[in-house]
């Protein structure tokens, strides 16, 4: 079979662009650091990587939700608490108004305390979260939770909790509403300071006006204790719920860790291997190069 000088050309140029085109992929590998440079590349691996891809971009969002979820409940923690302190604060109050030496004047003076922590109560139930919402207002949290009243305060949210989804398995409602922390369980914390307040503003002028101041601070004392029964199990709950976020977000990086370690198996390039590649095939293709400049140079003359 008779061999044109043009196939010997072509299938030399062919050869030589194959080891060029082989010669900078590898180098494009070695300067990404990835053994995929397209998914044609490998096709099964490409598939691979982009389900754990996309399962890294969704733990990442969960990752942001559970850091917005643990600032959510750090702060109704921190507001409970301060409500805790108020109502102890109240509750001593309510042990020093029963002393009988105290005259009208004095307890007087403890009603205008009583309506100092009536507003000081409205003011922390109407905390707002970083992003300027209402913490206690449900969805409506724009709106002030509570605003002041004849009888106390009213509530203003709605009977909706926040949620957010802070790991595939888990939403976790990350405040309460104000209905349910301050005047849940058939107790009105805000009308029972406004009502205490207008007890001790009342004169005691007979034995039954004594009678009924008793009656009425041993009603405030029982309605106080409730009150902070629901705060600190309201405060529990938040409690429990940072703790469980603890662990999920120990167990999301656990699963980071795992999805990376896979992705760079999939796609990373042993760079030891590729380098050792590169040089042979530059040999490759200096041999090459030099056998078609030899081949193409050759004629009969040469043997004349």
């Amino acid at each position: 079979m008779r061999i044109s000088t043009n196939t010997i050309y072509q299938s030399g140029i062919n050869r030589i662009s194959e080891l060029q085109s082989d010669q900078s992929r590898r180098q494009q590998q070695i300067s990404t650091g990835k053994r995929i440079l397209s998914p044609s590349d490998d096709p099964i691996a490409s598939s691979r990587a982009l389900e754990i891809k996309q399962a890294l971009s969704t733990n990442a969002q969960l990752a942001s939700n559970r850091v917005v979820a643990q600032n959510q409940l750090s702060m109704v923690d921190n507001v409970l608490g301060s409500v805790s302190d108020l109502v102890l604060s109240v509750q001593s109050t309510l042990v020093s108004a029963g002393n009988s030496s105290y005259s009208n004047s004095e307890r007087s003076y403890m009603a205008s305390e009583i309506r100092a922590s009536l507003d000081q109560l409205i003011g922390l139930a109407n905390t707002k979260d970083g992003a300027g919402h209402y913490l206690f207002s449900g969805f409506e949290n724009t709106t002030p939770t509570y605003v002041k009243s004849a009888t106390g305060a009213t509530y203003q949210g709605d009977d909706n909790q926040q949620y957010l989804q802070v790991s595939n398995g888990r939403k976790m409602a990350i405040s309460d509403t104000g209905k349910n922390i301050f005047q849940g369980n058939g107790l009105d914390a805000f009308k029972t300071l406004n009502d205490l307040a207008n007890l001790l503003d009342t004169p005691i002028d007979t034995a039954a006006d004594r009678a009924a101041l008793t009656a009425g601070l041993a009603t405030a004392d029982t309605n106080m204790y409730q009150t902070l029964d629901n705060i600190l199990n309201s405060r529990a709950i938040a409690g429990t719920k940072l703790k469980e976020l603890d662990g999920i977000e120990v167990a999301g990086q656990d699963a980071v860790l795992q999805m990376s370690k896979t992705l760079s198996g999939l796609e990373d390039l042993d760079y030891a291997q590729a380098l050792s590649d590169l040089t042979k095939q530059q040999t490759i293709l200096t041999a090459a190069q030099q056998s078609f400049v030899k081949t193409t140079s050759l004629s009969l003359f040469n043997y004349i």
